[in-house]
């Protein structure tokens, strides 16, 4: 029995990936992933895998996806293309003033002494509101890529304690001749989208990000401080890990946008999304929030395997088997990617372009 006893405890590590196997690898097919295309659900399995608390209506009178869509998408000056910009400036300025311009908005309606408005982020959808002059954000969980929400709602959105938005059931379609952009397909008209106001706005921890938000981003929603680090969720600007100063960490920093003297931690609702398993990155300090997916599906969120939410993408390191000072780090977007050797001499990184694309 004792032999039994202390063989379990050495399999289970061996089967474990060290720090080291998470962050660094040898060879250049290791560094990068290769690029896998998700294939557009059908309305049936958009149905099937709804989240819980969303309830769908079929319309017999709708504004259709093509006509709202060709709003936004119009290069001729017409007077709903115009007045959605205008408003901006205009009917939403309460907004980008409470909100520090973090959302396009699109509706608004006055509930009693709340100011609700309809807005949306590189997140995703959300519902703002103002009371007393307390401004608040509340996550829809409703992915991009599946639910399409009209910019022009010719009803009010909020009605008996629900949000009811008009729409439709969509699928993302690639643009030729544009890698790393996207639009999209309707594949079923005349939604109503609703959901109760109480349920969304519901933050169990009470940290200012309701529970909807943190399990679609895998945050802890019965935790106001999910990383333990003393810092509460929605002040931290990595709330999912704590952060440390290890020299790769500093490397990782040193590959992060830059934002200058520009106070980025007002931004509670701007995140940067990053898909990593490397302990390193993810004890980062950044200048603006971060948020990170792991690498593989299964273990995301629902909401982060359906929705595309990363802007850019930041490498494991690549060892260098002739020297033991330099590494190898890959950086990419939308419409670049950058090839870097990275020397760590007298405490410092020193970072050389090596290779890359613009597109």
């Amino acid at each position: 029995m004792k032999i039994i006893y202390f063989a379990l405890p050495f399999l289970f590590f061996s089967c474990s990936q060290s720090v080291e196997q998470r962050c660094l690898v040898n060879n250049r097919k290791d560094v990068i992933n290769d690029y896998e295309e998700q294939k557009s659900y059908t309305v049936n399995q958009i149905l099937n895998e709804k989240p819980e608390y969303l309830e769908i209506v079929n319309l017999k009178k709708y504004r259709s996806f093509k006509k709202d869509s060709a709003v936004s998408h119009s290069y001729e000056s017409s007077k709903e293309s115009e007045d959605i910009f205008s408003r901006q400036e205009k009917e939403f300025k309460i907004f980008s003033d409470h909100f520090s311009d973090q959302f396009l908005c699109y509706s608004q309606q006055q509930i009693g002494n709340i100011l609700y408005g309809l807005g949306r982020n590189r997140l995703g959808f959300w519902l703002l509101s103002i009371e007393n002059g307390k401004a608040n954000a509340h996550f829809l969980g409703l992915s991009f890529s599946h639910y399409y929400i009209n910019e022009i709602q010719e009803n009010p959105m909020i009605r008996d304690g629900f949000l009811q938005l008009e729409g439709s059931l969509v699928k993302i379609i690639k643009v030729a001749g544009l890698p790393g952009y996207d639009d999209y397909s309707a594949i079923e008209d005349g939604k109503l989208f609703r959901i109760n106001i109480e349920r969304l706005k519901k933050d169990t921890d009470g940290d200012g990000y309701n529970d909807i938000f943190e399990k679609s981003f895998g945050l802890n929603p019965e935790n106001k401080d999910t990383d333990g680090d003393g810092i509460n969720d929605f002040e931290d600007m990595n709330p999912m890990f704590k952060s440390g100063n290890n020299k790769f960490t500093q490397l990782y920093e040193l590959l992060l946008p830059g934002y200058g003297n520009a106070n980025m931690k007002r931004l509670q609702y701007t995140f940067e999304v990053y898909k990593t398993d490397c302990d390193y990155f993810h004890q980062i300090n950044p200048e603006l929030r971060v948020l990170f997916m792991p690498e593989s599906k299964g273990k995301q969120t629902y909401y982060t395997r359906m929705t595309d939410v990363t802007d850019e993408t930041i490498s494991k390191i690549q060892k260098n088997n002739k020297d033991p000072k330099v590494f190898y780090i890959y950086k990419s977007g939308n419409s670049f990617g950058n090839d870097y050797s990275a020397e760590y001499e007298n405490g410092k990184w020193k970072l050389t372009i090596v290779g890359g694309y613009v597109v």
